[in-house]
């Protein structure tokens, strides 16, 4: 009995290159859409708002907590209604996410040195869950700062200077292998103490972040006068170079006896106190003095530019004065002019008596210069052919008891007034020890002669016999003089 022949797909030439063609074509489908994930595999598809794409392309990964949890499957920019522009990434991510909290953040962050990138995706505590298709709003994407960023706030000397700190550092490391290992053992105690230094930089509280931000914003203001500091670090290198001149012996001297005089002032500290003291009470009791000073400094400084050219004639007045006073000591030995001084000194000793009776009422009254003008004005008048002497008199002659007339009784008025309204009899008006300012009269005024009636009593008439004074002060010059002396002057 013969066996049947097994037919064999390596029998079979054609049937082994088709498979191997489809299983190449499949190879190839697979590998040119990996990027976009696997296919026939469910994923969870949500999108992220970002400032900034940062180089993010489709086909970078998307982590949480350093695992791989799906791929961003594209990358779009998108302007919003005020004009910025943002980027929108879709991302395919495992079941086992699904559903991520709302309030979820983002990042863009550097996989490697070569530039490569993966999205940071960290969970919120939200209980509402993201479904799918859903977007995370830009408010919850934070903005990266990538290496070469933080490197190119750098100027170039500053990045050179850099390459070269990490080349000489990588150098100064080298063959120190034993020496890390037992820094790495000895790290654990140092990592205990700065677990809670960590947790309260980490804290919330503390707002490192808010703390690196304001740096950033610090170092913005400071970059307009960047050139300045560089300046001033060029003018300290200046100050630096002149300090090393000197810094031996005399900076180190001073350093070494630092000590010395530290402990002299420990010494003498407690004998000084009390002379502090009286110089802080000083000081205090000065304030008001050198507040005064301050308030006159400016009359003290123009006193001065006012000075110097009189100090600067003062030479001569000097040379004046040695003459003058060989002159006045010759004037003062001389016997004729001892005896006129001693006379003149006694007709004062005569004269203060009546001087001192005669000036205030002089100074108050002016009776020399009122006799002088009155004298003048009683001439000052006349016609082509001369002049004529003018007269008035001073005796009332209104009324049958007038003085001017022979008198029918005394001025002690009586009667009632015409309906003119003038008097109808005079009142006996007399003032017969006026205030002339003089030695013990009060008040200092000037109140010579009769003024007239109305002066007494207000109104059109007079009403009462008035023997003295005027009641009141009425000032060094009064209103009937005043009105007297224009009267006069209009005459």
């Amino acid at each position: 009995m013969k066996r049947r022949r097994r037919s064999r797909i390596s029998a079979s030439p054609v049937l082994v290159g088709a498979i191997t063609a489809v299983i190449a074509v499949v190879a190839v489908f697979f590998s040119y859409n990996a990027n976009k994930g696997l296919p026939f595999v469910p994923t969870y598809e949500v999108k992220a708002e970002l400032p900034s794409a940062a180089s993010l392309v489709s086909g970078n990964e998307v982590r949480i907590a350093g695992v791989r949890v799906g791929i961003v499957s594209q990358v779009k920019a998108k302007q919003l209604d005020d004009g910025r522009s943002i980027a929108v990434a879709t991302m395919k991510l495992d079941k086992s996410v699904q559903p991520i909290p709302d309030d979820s953040t983002v990042l863009v962050r550097q996989r490697s040195a070569m530039g490569l990138k993966y999205l940071l995706l960290t969970p919120g505590k939200s209980d509402q869950g993201l479904p799918s298709g859903g977007t995370i709003p830009e408010s919850q994407a934070e903005e990266p700062v990538d290496m070469d960023q933080w490197f190119n706030m750098f100027q170039a000397p500053v990045r050179r200077a850099i390459q070269k700190n990490l080349a000489e550092y990588g150098g100064g490391l080298a063959a120190r292998g034993s020496d890390i290992n037992q820094l790495i053992q000895d790290l654990p105690p140092l990592l205990r103490v700065a677990e809670p230094v960590g947790r309260n930089l980490s804290s919330k509280q503390t707002d490192l972040r808010g703390f690196v931000r304001g740096l950033a914003q610090a170092a913005a203001e400071v970059a307009p006068v960047a050139e300045t500091q560089a300046d001033m670090f060029v003018q300290l290198d200046t100050t630096f170079t002149a300090l090393a001149e000197v810094a031996r012996p005399y900076i180190q001297d001073s350093i070494s006896e630092g000590v010395d005089a530290e402990l002299s002032v420990i010494r003498n500290g407690p004998r000084i106190r009390p002379f502090l003291y009286a110089s802080a009470d000083f000081m205090h009791a000065f304030r008001p003095g050198a507040k005064a000073l301050g308030e006159s400094a400016p009359i003290v400084a123009r006193s001065f530019d006012i000075g110097i050219p009189v100090l600067r004639s003062s030479p001569q007045l000097y040379d004046q004065l040695a003459p003058t006073a060989r002159s006045l000591r010759r004037f003062g030995e001389s016997t004729a002019n001892n005896e006129g001084l001693d006379t003149l000194i006694s007709t004062n000793k005569i004269l203060t008596p009546l001087l001192r009776q005669v000036t205030p009422s002089q100074n108050v009254c002016n009776y020399a210069n009122l006799l002088l003008r009155n004298a003048n004005f009683t001439t000052n008048g006349g016609t082509a052919g001369g002049t004529y002497i003018r007269a008035i008199s001073v005796l009332p002659s209104v009324g049958p008891n007038g003085e001017g007339n022979p008198a029918s009784g005394m001025a002690n008025g009586g009667g009632i007034p015409p309906s003119g309204g003038g008097p109808d009899k005079n009142f006996l008006h007399s003032n017969p020890y006026p205030n002339t300012a003089a030695p013990g009269q009060s008040p200092r005024e000037c109140e010579p002669g009769n003024p007239p009636d109305d002066w007494y009593v207000a109104g059109n008439w007079p009403a009462a016999v008035t023997i003295g004074n005027i009641p009141g002060d009425q000032g060094v010059v009064t209103a009937f003089q005043t009105q007297a002396q224009l009267d006069w002057k209009t005459k």
